[in-house]
């Protein structure tokens, strides 16, 4: 059973450790402390070594009890952040934060797994069972010494009034994800066949593998439209009520961030290194500008030693190293939901059309609890394929969603637990059973041995690709589910090496009946990886950090031969600075800042020019590959004389580029800077509140290079400005065997409290590309240790299940 009631009984002994080792680049290493607390829900005494750089290695004698330290130091330092997201999962934030939120409980709660949970958990090895339940029990553990000493709390607590829920095992199974995933795109995309203008799907983003867009048999196009998305789009979290005024430089939006997520990873085997030890990168590409999405910790006892990032509220290590074998993760592609459009019964509007008949919806009442209201009771409906996000009978019509996240054995919340216990490869490959999200999972061994397997789970569709709405009367139903063994792997492969960096890496005889998406990304960050492998015979450790921060743009390479040989008086200056530039986007180079000053003027010339009036709310973005293709190839679409409209708009284009780089940066050419534009600022998510934004100071003040191609990926906010949206706030680089010659970075910190010396303490590092050590080995974290927690058990308890 889950010890919910843990009680700290706090006793705090310092003990001074003088240590005299000095920081990769954060400082000589001040002395070390020790601090000893009781507390229910453990096993067996663990102790808790933070190093200098903000890692937690957690040493246990069981291996519940290294998942208990797992979460106990998330909570310690990420405790709002990852209860925040706890409570909006569970769709219990209007009781915390009044009736503007009770939209979004709605939401999340309609979307709460509606199975037999007692089922799902059964599904779990009991070992895997019993690290989840100490994960859980560690929160606990830290949110009652919290609550026992509020002078521990983070700030936000007092300052919104609130105290932070306690957490259940049964809510790992529970709360599943309310997301858009690609129905968006699927409404695009029908809107645009029925104005007669599919083929501008393509200019967005054309499918990959190659795919010829039909609208599906029986879907009415012309009635498709931003309502049928209904709950998916309930709009930002309305903390803004609480402020008097909204920041407008805050984090940017969650769909800017869906839009440029991915990630890169490669692995180069013993052949091709200098070591001839395998070495095994990978960097994360998410959201940066408000809370960091991974926290990294080290856990140990008999049977597990592992190290690497985690995301803060889930269980395990998601991109790191065992004492056995190093792991990464990239974004693969599967197209894990699909929008059906229902038809309503004339007279009586809660059945709908399916199969030969109707059906009735499965309707759940849902109590909301508000804060200064009362109650409010919604009607969630269910229909054959899933949630009801949208439902009017003045129409007719209701839509309902299909995703991989609502069918069972698909929470994966134990999935990176069953992978951080795994032992080798084929271990593995049972592990990957309870990962449900699309994934390249690399990995490198001490054997030598390194791998890629694409794993995730892949509908099975009764008809149809998945590429727009569907009818919801049964012939487009889904019929079950294909796990990781449909999907392509390599095992030390001839060449050497393996990169992933969502390009689309389904082998080219894949069959065509078997393809799990079509929104594979743009190849420049995987050819630029790839050219820099395949020339290096002798990779080392410090080539991969260098090419983790290699800047080089395949579209500003492409963009410069295509310059004019002469232009306009008002884009001379343009072109001759941009003719000279190595295409390099480093954050103090002036053709840099020109350059993406330029590139956002010529999209938004081509898309006035290609796109109509009547679709340009659709059409707002224009893929590099189209926007480079047009400018090296014009065609129909640029008019009756297609290379006098593209030499125009280039000209035009260049013109405004340059006027507008002397207007932002000033009238010297020379100083100049893609990072002035290009500014890191991170803020608390709430900072639109003003008591949030005091006492939590924005952490800013250096600017970066890179954008959305380059494989150091660092992209920017959408127009008008420019400031670092997203991009690989967590890198590792992994030499495996020799685990204390391997890095990382984690930006900007471990901590998200502003008390904590791990609050900003890796922005500059991170800037500046200064890797910090991965310390791994006993040794290694003893020389260099700043801090010890022992925790011990309040009681015996039976040993757990092996």
């Amino acid at each position: 059973m889950l010890n919910r009631r843990a009680f700290l009984l706090g006793s705090a002994a310092a003990v001074a450790l003088s240590s005299t080792a000095t920081g990769h680049a954060l400082g000589r290493t001040p002395p070390s402390r020790t601090r000893q607390l009781s507390t229910e829900g453990l096993y067996a005494p663990i102790e808790i070594v933070d190093d200098p750089y903000g890692v937690p290695h957690i040493r246990a004698q069981l291996i519940p009890d290294a998942f208990f330290g797992q979460g106990y130091v998330v909570a310690r330092d990420r405790l709002f952040q990852i209860d925040l997201a706890h409570r909006r999962e569970l769709g219990r934030m209007a009781e915390a934060f009044g009736p503007d939120f009770a939209v979004h409980d709605e939401t999340a709660r309609l979307f709460h797994y509606r199975g037999d949970l007692d089922a799902e958990l059964a599904r779990v090895p009991e070992n895997i069972l019993a690290a989840a339940r100490g994960y859980v029990d560690g929160i606990n553990a830290r949110i009652d010494e919290v609550l026992a000493d509020p002078t521990l709390l983070p700030h936000e607590y007092d300052i919104l009034n609130i105290r932070p829920l306690k957490w259940d095992l049964r809510d790992l199974v529970l709360a599943r994800e309310a997301s858009l995933g690609n129905v968006e795109d699927e409404v695009r995309r029908a809107r645009l066949a029925a104005m007669g203008l599919l083929e501008l799907d393509a200019v967005i983003a054309p499918l990959r593998p190659q795919w010829t867009l039909r609208t599906p048999e029986g879907l009415d196009a012309a009635a498709v439209s931003e309502a049928d998305l209904g709950a998916l789009r309930p709009g930002k979290l309305p903390f803004d009520a609480l402020a008097p005024a909204p920041d407008p430089a805050g984090p940017s939006t969650a769909a800017l961030d869906r839009a440029n997520a991915g990630s890169n990873a490669w692995t180069v085997g013993p052949a091709r290194t200098a070591t001839g030890r395998p070495i095994l990168t990978n960097d994360p590409h998410l959201g940066i500008g408000g809370f960091g999405p991974r926290h990294v910790a080290h856990l140990t006892a008999p049977g597990l030693d592992v190290i690497g990032g985690g995301a803060p509220g889930l269980p395990g290590i998601m991109q790191g190293h065992t004492e056995r074998f190093a792991f990464g993760r990239t974004n693969f592609h599967i197209d894990q939901e699909d929008l059906f459009i229902l038809e309503l019964h004339p007279e009586d509007p809660e059945r709908y059309r399916h199969g030969d008949g109707w059906k009735s919806f499965e309707r759940v009442e849902i109590a909301i609890a508000v804060k200064g209201a009362p109650t409010r009771t919604v009607s969630a409906r269910y229909a054959v394929q899933g949630p009801v996000v949208s439902h009017d009978p003045a129409k007719r019509r209701a839509t309902a969603i299909a995703a991989i996240d609502l069918q069972p054995g698909a929470s994966g919340a134990f999935a990176m637990i069953a992978i951080n216990l795994s032992r080798d490869w084929e271990s593995l490959k049972e592990a990957f059973r309870f990962h449900p999200s699309p994934t390249n999972f690399h990995y490198a061994d001490v054997d030598g041995n390194h791998g890629w397997q694409v794993i995730g789970f892949v509908p099975e569709r009764r008809k149809g690709d998945g590429l727009m709405p569907v009818p919801g009367d049964g012939r487009y139903d889904w019929t079950g589910m294909r796990n990781f063994r449909a999907l392509p792997s390599e095992y030390n492969p001839a060449r050497g090496w393996f990169a992933s960096a969502n390009q689309n890496n389904l082998p080219t005889d894949w069959p065509r009946d078997r393809i799990p998406a079509f929104s594979f990304r743009d190849p420049y960050r995987y050819e630029r990886i790839a050219e820099v492998l395949s020339a290096q015979p002798k990779h080392t450790v410090a080539d991969s950090v260098a090419l983790m921060h290699d800047t080089l743009s395949a579209p500003a390479q492409q963009l410069i031969a295509l310059l004019p040989a002469r232009g306009s008086a008002a884009a001379g200056p343009a072109i001759a600075m941009l003719r000279g530039w190595d295409a390099r986007l480093e954050r103090d180079s002036a053709p840099a800042a020109l350059f993406e000053i330029v590139w956002r003027e010529l999209g938004k010339r081509m898309l006035a020019l290609v796109v109509p009036e009547r679709a340009r709310a659709l059409v707002t973005q224009i893929a590099p590959s189209v926007l480079l293709g047009l400018l090296a190839r014009p065609d129909a679409r640029l008019g009756p004389d297609p290379a006098a409209a593209r030499d125009a708009l280039f000209d035009a284009a260049l013109a405004a580029g340059w006027a507008t780089a002397r207007e932002t940066l000033g009238p010297d050419p020379a100083a100049w800077r893609w990072g002035t534009l290009h500014q890191v600022r991170i803020a608390h998510p709430l900072s639109s509140i003003p008591a949030i934004a005091r006492a939590f100071p924005a952490i800013e003040g250096e600017g970066s290079g890179g954008d959305s191609y380059t494989v150091m990926a660092r992209w920017a906010r959408s127009a008008p400005g420019w400031a670092v949206s997203g991009g690989a706030s967590y890198l590792q680089v992994i030499d495996v065997g020799a685990w204390d010659n391997s890095l990382m970075l984690n930006l900007p910190g471990q901590s998200n409290d502003p008390r904590s010396p791990h609050y900003r303490d890796l922005y500059g590092p991170w800037i500046r590309g200064e890797m910090q050590p991965m310390l791994f080995s006993r040794a290694a974290v003893d020389a260099r240790a700043v801090g010890r927690t022992l925790l011990r058990p309040a009681k015996a308890r039976a040993a757990p299940p092996r």
